[in-house]
C-alpha cells in the first residue's frame, strides 16, 4: 500500500530539511513524498531536493505564492493512492509514523481519520508543551488503546477543543477528495476539513502509540495571527457556518457546541491581557469581539 507524503512548503529551511529526512526515514518505504514548494525565496532549495536522489521524492516550486489554503488543495490534487498524510514543513515522522499508519488502516477499514500518539517540541527539539496542549489533553476523548469515533459525538468533541495534530493525521484520500479544503479558511482549514468528513459519515481512528514529533513556536503563522487577534474573526465565521450546518443534519448537541465557540473564546480572553499591557490596540478590539460576540 503506497502512502502519499504530501508536503506544502513555505518556510525555515534547516528545519524543512529535518522533516524530510524524517520521512525518507521510515521503516515503511512504500510512499512517496510530494512537495510543493509555494514559493520560498531560497534558491539552494531545488538543488537540495535534486541531491537526495530518490525516486520516491517529487519536487516543485509554485510561481506565484498561492497561500496556505490554495497550496494545500494543489497538494490534495498530487495524491494518487489510498492513504495520505500532510506532513508539516518543520514537524518530524518518528520512524514508525507511516508502518503505524497502514498497519491501523488495514486494519480498520471503516475508519477515515488516523490520530496517532504526538510528542510535541519547541524550535530546538526540546519539549515544547504547553497550556495548548495541555488543553488538547483535557478534550481529547477519554480512553486508552486504538478506538473508532464518529457522528454527532465526535464533531461536538472537536468542536468543543480541537485536540488533533494535523501534520500527524493520516487520511483517506478519497474522503479528502470529494471533501477538499474549503476556500476562504486560513486559520481553521484543518478542523473544517475534519469536521466536513464526519458531516460526510467519517470516521477517526485515535491511538496513543507515539509516531510523531510536532513542533510548537512562537514564530508560527497561527501565533501571529493570534498575537493580533486577527484569527478570531475567521474562528467565528466558521463556528457560526458549523453552527448552521449541524443543526441541518438535526445534530442539534453539535450546533449549540458550535456556536457557543468557549475554547476559542476563552482563548481570547487569555490573550487579551497581554494585548492590552503591550497597548496592542489593534489585538484588544479584536480580542474583546469575539469574547462578546
Amino acid at each position: 500500500m503506497t502512502v502519499d507524503v504530501l508536503f506544502p512548503y513555505y518556510g525555515d529551511v534547516e528545519l524543512m530539511k529535518r522533516a524530510v529526512l524524517s520521512v525518507l526515514r521510515q521503516t515503511y518505504t512504500d510512499f512517496r513524498l510530494i512537495v510543493v514548494d509555494d514559493g520560498y525565496p531560497d534558491e539552494s532549495i531545488p538543488g537540495w531536493f535534486a541531491s537526495l536522489n530518490d525516486p520516491r521524492v517529487s519536487y516543485e516550486r509554485n510561481e506565484h505564492n498561492l497561500g496556505a489554503n490554495a497550496n494545500y488543495r494543489k497538494c490534495v490534487d498530487r495524491a494518487t493512492h489510498d492513504l495520505m498524510v500532510m506532513m508539516g514543513a518543520d514537524d518530524i515522522m518518528l520512524p514508525n509514523h507511516l508502518e503505524w499508519l497502514v498497519t491501523r488502516a488495514e486494519e480498520h477499514p471503516e475508519a477515515t481519520i488516523f490520530q496517532p500518539g504526538v510528542v510535541v517540541i519547541d524550535q530546538n527539539g526540546a519539549s515544547g508543551r504547553g497550556l495548548v496542549d495541555t488543553l488538547k489533553d483535557v478534550y481529547r476523548p477519554r480512553g486508552s488503546g486504538v478506538r473508532v469515533l464518529s457522528g454527532e459525538p465526535l464533531a461536538i468533541s472537536l468542536l468543543r477543543g480541537n485536540w488533533m495534530y494535523f501534520p500527524s493525521l493520516g487520511w483517506r484520500v478519497s474522503a479528502v477528495k470529494r471533501t477538499g479544503f474549503r476556500q476562504g479558511y486560513d486559520v481553521v482549514q484543518d478542523l473544517c476539513l475534519a469536521l466536513d468528513v464526519v458531516m460526510g459519515g467519517g470516521s477517526l481512528l485515535l491511538d496513543d502509540e507515539f509516531a510523531f514529533m510536532y513542533r510548537r513556536f512562537s514564530g508560527s503563522d497561527s501565533s501571529v495571527r493570534a498575537l493580533s487577534g486577527t484569527r478570531f474573526g475567521e474562528e467565528r465565521r466558521f463556528f457560526e457556518t458549523m453552527g448552521d450546518e449541524m443543526a441541518a443534519l438535526g445534530w442539534e448537541r453539535a450546533a449549540r457546541v458550535a456556536r457557543l465557540h468557549l475554547s476559542s473564546r476563552l482563548h481570547a480572553g487569555a490573550l487579551l491581557p497581554r494585548a492590552v499591557l503591550r497597548g496592542n490596540k489593534e489585538g484588544t478590539r479584536n480580542f474583546m469581539d469575539h469574547l462578546v460576540r
